[in-house]
Parts: structure tokens; C-alpha cells; sequence
């Protein structure tokens, strides 16, 4: 054949390089058709609930487009749920990395990573994860992971952290108040220790010490405890009222004196001091000296407005004084506070009594009777577990 003339030539170049144009463009157009298929198929099997047949068309789509950030989390997602976690990882990674920000998938990304024994990744993701994680379900999922990553390599006091805030998005799980009770557990023990170790002798153990035999129901040895604290440090902060308020809840009237010298001992060493104002103002209050009850009562809730035991003894002390109109907002404002108070519901419901509000004042009986028998409850399975919480010692005092 003879040379091809140099115009003809560049004539056929054009034609090729257009062929071309139209070859790509038809493929890309293919492409795209074929990718919304796969993505169409997978919504229908999904809407049928059919997770293992919409994976595959998934990975189809995503193999047309891998930098789609749905595709790659979507499948991420059902890989994971179809107890996959090691084929999600692939897929959860690049979804993250092509949108930062998405705290769900990297949550799911860090869950995988620690069921494929990737920890130290794991871990990564799910704390940059856990923060803006807005469900609270998901967020509980995600931060027991955490906390238990954290018990494991002793950083309790992260673990601590954590549980605060689960505490705050879900405060009735039951997983989380136990994680919560684990883990302060094991953070008071490792304080001990460390204490222990590192001044035996303080006036600081002595009342680490007390707190544990309080805890025991063992309350005279508590005593003994608080007492060789303060021979230590007569000035240590808190240690003259925690002796005042367990010396009060004793069945020993010699004993039971013995706490206003202690109240009186923390008014010296702050005479704001509320909780020892309010100590002092049961105890006049039970020696039927009313006025001086009213006075430190009534100091008591100035200082402390929240404080609904302040409120309710400010309550006690006018009623004593036959001035039932200024206690009815001082008990209302007390079960407001502290809503499970029986105490403070069954003398709202016998001031109602009093006042022909019939209605009213059967709603707080039963609210009593009721959160009387839930405490009944309390006190026998923490007499069964050997512990005493304040709340169940104050009530005992009550009674």
C-alpha cells in the first residue's frame, strides 16, 4: 500500500480520538445505569429485610464506585450486623476516611476493629467517635466498649469519665449504673491501696477507714476510726461532721449527745457550714425547743435552698409553730427536690389532710406508702450485702 496522504491522516487521528470520546462516554453511562441497579436491587431487598441478598449488590455497587461514602457505609453497616465485622472494616475505614465526621460509622468502624482483635485502632476510633455520638443507645454500646478498654489497661480514671456521661444519657440503664458501681469500685480500691501505701498512719486513712466499716453497718468501729483521725488532725476537713451525723443516727442516747459537740466542733471550723446548721436544728428540735429549731432551719435553707431535708425541717418546725400556710410551699418545694422522700410526702399529705384537700392528700399518702415499702425493700438487701448507705442510715434516725 502507498503512504497515506498527510491530510487523510489526520482526518482518521480525529475519527479515532472521537471514536474513542464516544466509547468512554457510553462505558461511563453504562457504568452509572449499572451502579444505580445494584443500588435500586439492595433498597429492595433491604425494604424486604433481606440483608444477605442486598450485600452482594452492594459490593457491586461499590466496586463500580468506591468513592461512594453510602455505599461503602451501608455495606460497612450489614456486613457488621450480619456478624461480619472483619469484611466491614474495609468498607467502615473508607466511608470515614471519604467523610470525616461521621460518628456513627467510626463508632461501628471501632466495634469491628475490636471484634477482629484490632485494639489499638479500635480504641482510636472509638474515642474520637464517642463524643458525638447523639443516640443514646449507640452511645451507651460505644462507651461500655470504652470503659472496659480503660479497666483493662488501669486507666480508671478515663473509664471514670466516660461512665459520667453515660450516667447523663442513659441514667437508669442498668449496664451502666453497674459499670458505674465497677468502676468506682475499683477506683476507691486502687485509692485505698495507694493511701495505704503511702501514709498508713494519716488521719486520712484513719478516715478512709471509717467510711469502709460505715459502708459494713460496722458503726462503732467507724466511730473509733473518726476519733483517731481527729487525734491525728483535729482540723481535717469534713471529719468533725461525718462524726457528728453517724454519732446522731446511734440507738445509744449517750451517743447520740455526743454528736452536737461535733456538730458544734464543724461550725468552728466553718461557720457556713450548712449540713452542721441542719444537724444542730434536728437535734434542738428534738429537745422541743422550736424557736431555735425555726432559727438554724431556717439558716439552713438560706444557705442551702436545694437541700430538701432543710425545707422539710424549716416545714416541721412552722407547722410546731401552728403556721401551716408558710409550711405547705416549704413541703411542696421538698418533694419537688427530692421526689422519693417518704418522709416528706406523708407530712405534705397529712398537712392537705388538715387543710379538706382530700384529693391531694391521698396522692401523698400513697406516694409515701409507697417509697416506704420501696426503702423496706432497700434496707433488707443491703442488711443481706452488710451495707448501710447514708440514705438508709438517715431514714433509721427518722423512724
Amino acid at each position: 500500500m502507498g503512504a497515506v496522504p498527510r491530510g487523510l491522516s489526520s482526518v482518521i487521528l480525529s475519527l479515532v480520538a472521537v471514536a474513542a470520546c464516544l466509547c468512554q462516554s457510553q462505558s461511563a453511562e453504562d457504568q452509572h445505569a449499572s451502579f444505580a441497579a445494584h443500588i435500586q436491587k439492595a433498597k429492595q431487598f433491604l425494604d424486604e429485610k433481606r440483608p444477605d441478598l442486598a450485600i452482594p449488590e452492594l459490593e457491586a455497587a461499590a466496586a463500580i464506585d468506591p468513592q461512594s461514602v453510602e455505599t461503602q457505609g451501608n455495606l460497612g453497616v450489614l456486613l457488621y450486623f450480619q456478624g461480619k465485622p472483619g469484611e466491614a472494616v474495609p468498607h467502615l475505614r473508607t466511608a470515614v476516611k471519604l467523610q470525616p465526621g461521621m460518628a456513627k460509622i467510626q463508632g461501628l468502624l471501632g466495634l469491628a476493629e475490636l471484634r477482629t482483635r484490632d485494639m489499638s485502632q479500635g480504641r482510636k476510633d472509638l474515642e474520637a467517635a464517642f463524643p458525638s455520638v447523639a443516640e443514646a443507645k449507640f452511645k451507651v454500646e460505644v462507651g461500655l466498649e470504652l470503659v472496659s478498654l480503660y479497666t483493662e489497661s488501669g486507666d480508671l480514671v478515663e473509664a471514670s469519665t466516660i461512665i459520667a456521661q453515660l450516667r447523663k444519657a442513659a441514667p437508669d440503664n442498668p449496664e451502666v449504673l453497674y459499670a458505674a458501681y465497677q468502676t468506682y469500685a475499683d477506683l476507691s480500691g486502687e485509692s485505698m491501696l495507694a493511701l495505704s501505701l503511702a501514709a498508713p498512719d494519716s488521719a486520712q486513712m484513719h478516715q478512709l477507714l471509717a467510711h469502709e466499716d460505715i459502708r459494713q453497718g460496722n458503726t462503732n468501729a467507724a466511730i473509733a476510726q473518726y476519733r483517731k483521725a481527729i487525734a491525728v488532725d483535729p482540723h481535717l476537713p469534713g471529719v468533725h461532721l461525718e462524726l457528728a451525723e453517724l454519732l446522731d443516727t446511734s440507738a445509744d442516747e449517750a451517743v447520740k449527745r455526743e454528736a452536737e459537740k461535733e456538730f458544734r466542733a464543724a461550725l468552728l471550723e466553718n461557720p457556713q457550714n450548712e449540713k452542721a446548721i441542719l444537724g444542730l436544728a434536728e437535734i434542738v428540735g428534738r429537745r422541743g425547743d422550736i424557736r431555735q429549731a425555726y432559727d438554724d432551719y431556717a439558716k439552713a435553707v438560706a444557705l442551702e435552698p436545694s437541700d430538701a431535708d432543710a425545707k422539710l425541717g424549716l416545714a416541721k418546725a412552722l407547722t410546731d409553730m401552728n403556721q401551716a400556710d408558710k409550711a405547705l410551699p416549704l413541703l411542696e418545694d421538698a418533694v419537688k427536690l427530692e421526689p422519693t422522700n417518704a418522709t416528706a410526702h406523708y407530712r405534705l399529705g397529712t398537712l392537705y389532710r388538715k387543710m379538706g384537700r382530700a384529693d391531694d392528700a391521698k396522692r401523698e399518702l400513697e406516694l409515701y406508702q409507697k417509697f416506704k415499702e420501696t426503702k423496706e425493700k432497700l434496707r433488707e438487701l443491703y442488711k443481706e450485702l452488710q451495707v448501710q448507705p447514708e440514705e438508709i442510715r438517715r431514714q433509721q434516725s427518722e423512724e
